[in-house]
């Protein structure tokens, strides 16, 4: 159990103390202590449930009220303990809709890499076809990208209120951070070029997240500032507010910097004239940070900074800008100016942009910004994964910390090719679905990690890890009601055991609703699990008939061709009609008889049933006294149903007990001599029948052969008057 289960304090289920940091749950029970028995069980999901017993006490409390609480008491509760996975960041509705969403994108994916799969085999020319596999994962990751939330915008300036520094939007999630930390190092390969940028822009959305570890961030810096500016003035005189700046500057925020620089308050109408040069100084830092050359394709909108998309054009540039600083630093117009905390953080921001390694380790806060603000001041051209790595390495050392953010084991593992690690670290701190869904991302153009992820392992039964984690996920979604009808989608891409567990899965599910069971026929038809199929709906058949609803117990028995259950229905029918039953409850089953059919092969030889159902149609539509359509129609359903080989013997008395009627006929006889002479005969059989030992009785009166032989001798000298 991860944690202790606690009541109001008290700890029902106590943890041994070598554990650290325990998770611990709060059941509220409403029952006086003290609780004699616990029992803890699995429920749906990631629910725990737990029984709470009291001790039964035998002896009753004097009083009225008294004993009639304690009596209540007696026995204990049942309550369900939900287990949260990750930070809680995400509810458990926006993680289904997640899941339902994502499901679309992947298998969208599954089929173009089919695809591409066939057209590799096909004798043609390389020249003739060009797949750019990365372009089809990188559309991929923008879809599942646009599932994980909207994403917050970076620190730029506000437009309603000129103090605004942060714009209040919504908080982001380690999940779609990770997600696109994923994106930049592994699908978009033309971002490799500018890495430090791309960097700058994750950072300044998710920094935020890294503001509840221990040390403090730019994004919690600004925060506190911007809290303070509403309620000042002058706020060049706020220490806060030149450390602000600083910080925005060491992480690239250009917008924030400039924004904040521009309250200065030498930018006031009655300041200017006092204070020219300081703000000449403040102006000139302001262009320089606005000008700083940024190497990337493009600029967002409201963005800073010149861009350059090769390196040469970017050398050059960042030559000029740097010359252009300490151009500035050496200038004369310091002396002139005298506000002491604008003169030392102007000058701070000047050894930033320097690259002075102190000053950027004093203006950051996390080894993370530290990290970025080297790839920016420090090292701005190109890196490589390895360089990254040990520069990281070196950032998270001079900033220890007990306890870091997930993000940050994902991101070493990104800058040290360690797939298996980022493997971990994805499964770790965002679960299956996390696994699951950036395998694309990891294989896209990796060669080793497709190697890794793709080779069977004889530890795992012959399948690759691949197929592993998505085993894992399809039997995550398979143990929630909600979204174990998406778990078929991942098993079905998995070819050496998701077959097998899709066919338990399919089994598993309810076939009480039809819309569940429709859906889980459609699967097998997709899949060609013609079997499975077939099985499932002979279970829906069984069902629904013990249910009682026979109607629809026949209709999916027919649909399974289960002749075996369709004949003992029809036996059970057969019992039923040779009772000789009455009108009204052969109307309860008429329709019955309609639904099982007449063929054979299909419907389990229900033929004899539809004639008589036919028979007894026309049996009814017969008036006495005159002869009619229906009474001859009748007459020759009877013959059929006593000709025909398919009507069992024992309900050749029934029949003819229910045609007295027409026996009997009044006025001209209904039957020739040739049809008396073979109703006879059957009735001479059936004498001679039952004799035997096995021949079972029908449920009518004692009189009824008497009644039927008297009937038909009655008629022969009838018919041979006639004729």
């Amino acid at each position: 159990m991860p944690g202790p289960v606690l009541d109001s304090g008290n700890a029902l289920v106590p943890f041994p103390p070598e554990v650290r940091d325990p998770v611990v749950y709060t059941i509220h029970h409403g029952l006086k202590s003290p609780v004699h028995r616990l029992s803890i069980s699995w429920s749906r999901g990631n629910c725990l449930r737990v029984s709470v017993f009291r001790q039964h006490s035998s002896i009753p409390d004097s009083g009225g009220d008294d004993s009639g609480n304690s009596n209540e008491e007696i026995g204990g509760k049942v309550v369900e303990v939900k287990l949260s996975s990750g930070n809680g960041e995400i509810d458990d509705a926006h993680k289904r809709r997640i899941a339902y969403g994502s499901v679309s994108p992947f298998a969208l994916l599954q089929s173009r890499k089919n695809y591409a799969f066939m057209l590799s085999k096909m004798p043609m020319p390389s020249s003739s076809f060009h797949f750019d596999w990365l372009e089809n994962v990188m559309e991929y990751s923008k879809e599942i990208n646009s599932l994980l939330g909207n994403p917050k915008l970076p620190p730029s300036s506000g437009i309603e209120d000129p103090k605004t520094v942060l714009k209040i939007v919504e908080e982001p999630t380690s999940l779609k951070a990770a997600w696109e930390l994923m994106e930049i190092f592994y699908v978009d390969k033309q971002a490799q070029a500018w890495l430090p940028e791309c960097l700058v822009d994750w950072l300044a959305g998710y920094d935020s997240l890294l503001s509840g570890t221990e040390s403090t961030t730019v994004h919690s810096k600004l925060v506190d500032l911007q809290r303070e500016l509403f309620n000042q003035q002058a706020t060049e005189d706020n220490p806060k507010y030149w450390e602000g700046i600083s910080s925005a500057l060491a992480v690239g925020w250009l917008e924030i910097v400039v924004k904040l620089l521009r309250l200065h308050g030498s930018y006031q109408l009655d300041q200017l004239g006092n204070r020219e040069a300081e703000n000449g100084l403040v102006e000139a830092i302001a262009i320089l940070v606005s000008k700083m050359p940024r190497m990337r394709p493009e600029l967002r909108d409201g963005s800073l900074g010149e861009c350059y998309k090769t390196k040469p054009d970017f050398v050059k540039a960042w030559e000029r800008w740097r010359g252009q600083i300490t151009k500035l630093d050496c200038s004369g117009f310091w002396v002139n100016c005298d506000h002491h905390l604008t003169r030392e953080g102007l000058k701070n921001m000047i050894q930033i942009m320097l690259g002075n390694a102190s000053y950027l380790n004093a203006a950051t806060g996390h080894w993370m910004e530290l990290f970025i603000s080297h790839l920016l001041y420090v090292r701005p051209f190109s890196m490589g994964l390895e360089g990254m790595y040990y520069l990281a390495q070196k950032c998270m050392q001079s900033r220890k910390m007990s306890k870091t953010h997930s993000l940050m084991g994902l991101f070493l593992g990104i800058l040290g090719e360690n797939t298996e690690v980022v493997l971990a670290e994805c499964s770790r701190a965002f679960g299956p679905w996390m696994v699951a869904h950036s395998i694309e991302l990891l294989t896209a153009g990796n060669n080793q990690a497709e190697i890794l992820l793709h080779e069977e392992r004889y530890n795992l039964g012959g399948i690759s890890m691949e197929e592993l984690y998505r085993l894992v996920y399809a039997q995550v979604l398979s143990s929630h009601a909600l979204t174990s009808q998406i778990a078929p989608i991942y098993l079905g891409s998995c070819r050496k055991q998701g077959m097998d567990l899709l066919e338990i899965l399919l089994y598993k599910q309810s076939v009480q609703h039809n819309q569940m069971l429709l859906k889980n026929l459609e699967i097998c038809r997709l899949y060609g699990l013609d079997s499975i199929s077939s099985g499932i709906m002979k279970i829906a058949g069984i069902y629904h008939w013990k249910h009682g609803r026979k109607g629809c117990g026949v209709f999916w028995l027919q649909q399974a061709r289960d002749e075996f259950r369709l004949n003992r229905i029809a036996r059970q029918l057969f019992d039923f009609v040779g009772k000789s039953i009455s009108d009204e409850s052969f109307k309860r089953w008429e329709g019955l008889i309609e639904l099982l059919g007449s063929e054979t092969r299909t419907a389990g030889g229900l033929e004899f049933l539809h004639k008589y159902r036919d028979f007894k149609k026309s049996l009814h539509q017969t008036q006495g006294g005159k002869v009619t359509d229906a009474a001859r129609q009748a007459v020759d359903s009877l013959m059929q149903l006593m000709k025909n080989p398919s009507t069992p013997q024992r309900f050749w008395l029934p029949l003819l007990h229910d045609s007295l009627k027409l026996i009997s006929w009044p006025g001209r006889p209904l039957l020739n001599v040739a049809q008396t002479h073979t109703l006879l005969n059957k009735l001479q059989e059936l004498s001679f029948a039952r004799l035997q030992p096995d021949f079972s009785e029908v449920d009518l009166p004692p009189h009824a052969l008497s009644s039927v032989r008297l009937a038909l001798a009655t008629n022969l000298g009838r018919a041979f008057l006639e004729e």
